[in-house]
């Protein structure tokens, strides 16, 4: 391991469980490789983590047809932002504090992309002749494309299998069988609460 590397990778973390190997320190890079770009090109699906300036945190998942996210080039990403629910809680923390992380995933593959940068937020006009039915495969009610999100890359890697295989997340056989039988946890009728005296 070089000098180099022990210095980027030092912290007490590091000293107290050990530096990752080295393999995995050079695959961290401030551009999007190859297989990076060909991986986000058949992504249809990403969460995206923004942060408040005093810490207010907030994961939002992004979807839409395999390559919804555009590459514009080898350092910059463009995720178009389709109408929702209105909330803003992502675009309140990039107003406040710029810095994003990205997951991206691919259906069946074990392996994720993350991408971690600077956002500027533009308005419709850079998303040029771009439409919803360009972006999602089944858009509900009259949605239309708002903004977009320019992200400047400062890292981009692939992600170890690890998480997906613990989790055994896209095993076909339990995702069957949770759409046959359920039950669905967030469509289970909520208890009522007692009255507050």
């Amino acid at each position: 391991m070089t000098e180099a590397c022990e210095t980027d990778f030092d912290n007490r973390f590091t000293r107290s469980f050990g530096f990752p190997a080295e393999k995995i320190q050079v695959k961290v890079k401030d551009y999007l490789p190859d297989n990076v770009k060909a991986f986000i090109s058949e992504s249809p699906f990403l969460v995206m983590a923004t942060c408040s300036s005093d810490g207010r945190c907030d994961a939002s998942p992004k979807g839409g047809k395999p390559g919804f996210v555009r590459i514009l080039d080898d350092h910059h990403l463009l995720v178009p932002d389709v109408e929702g629910n209105k909330l803003f809680q992502s675009y309140l923390n990039m107003d406040d504090n710029p810095h994003v992380g990205l997951l991206f995933f691919i259906p069946g593959i074990s392996e994720a992309v993350r991408v971690n940068g600077r956002v500027s937020i533009v308005d419709r006009s850079i998303l040029g002749q771009m439409t919803v039915s360009d972006t999602v495969f089944n858009p509900d009610l009259e949605r239309g494309l708002l903004q977009g999100v320019v992200i400047e890359v400062e890292e981009a890697y692939g992600h170890c299998p690890r998480a997906m295989n613990y989790s055994d997340l896209w095993n076909t056989d339990k995702i069957e069988d949770r759409k046959t039988h359920g039950p669905h946890p967030l469509r289970i009728p909520a208890r009522p609460t007692a009255p507050s005296n």
